[in-house]
C-alpha cells in the first residue's frame, strides 16, 4: 500500500479484482442504480440487437474503479472522478481495476494526486479509463 506522506509520479495502487460479472450482479446493479435498460438484463433483447449476450452497465465498472480509489484514501479526499467509458463489460467478464499516480500538485495549498485509473478484462480490452485527483 502506497502510504500517503510518500506517495510519487509512477506510483501504482493495489490493483482491484472485480468478482465475475453475473447476471445476478447486473440485476441488482439495476435495481440500485435504476438503469433498467435491457441490454444489461434482458438475454432475448440484447440478441434482438446483434449482441451475443447481456453486458455490464458502465456506471458497474466506474463504481469499482471508485471503490479502487476509496480503498487507497478516505472518500473524504476524492476532488475529481472522470473516465470515459471505452468498450462493453460482458457478462462473466472478470474486470481488474488498476491505477497509477501520474503527477503530484498544490493547489490552494493541499497536496494533491492525479491518478490515472483504468479497467482491463482478462483478454487485454480496456473497457474503462480516466483519472481521479485525491487530497494527500
Amino acid at each position: 500500500m502506497i502510504g500517503i506522506d510518500s506517495v510519487a509520479v509512477g506510483d501504482e495502487l493495489p490493483p482491484l479484482q472485480a468478482p465475475d460479472v453475473s447476471r445476478l450482479t447486473l440485476a441488482l446493479f439495476a435495481g440500485a442504480s435504476g438503469d433498467h435498460n435491457p441490454m444489461h438484463v434482458d438475454l432475448d433483447e440484447a440478441r434482438s440487437a446483434g449482441l451475443p449476450d447481456v453486458f455490464a452497465h458502465g456506471m458497474l465498472s466506474m463504481a469499482y474503479l471508485g471503490r479502487l480509489i476509496t480503498d487507497w484514501v478516505p472518500q473524504e479526499r476524492l476532488r475529481t472522478f472522470r473516465v470515459r467509458f471505452a468498450a462493453i463489460t460482458p457478462v462473466h467478464a472478470r474486470p481488474t481495476c488498476t491505477g497509477r499516480v501520474t503527477d503530484i500538485s498544490v493547489v490552494d495549498g493541499e497536496r494533491r494526486a492525479t491518478v490515472e485509473i483504468v479497467v482491463t478484462l482478462a483478454d487485454g480490452t480496456i473497457t474503462l479509463s480516466g483519472d481521479a485527483v485525491v487530497g494527500l
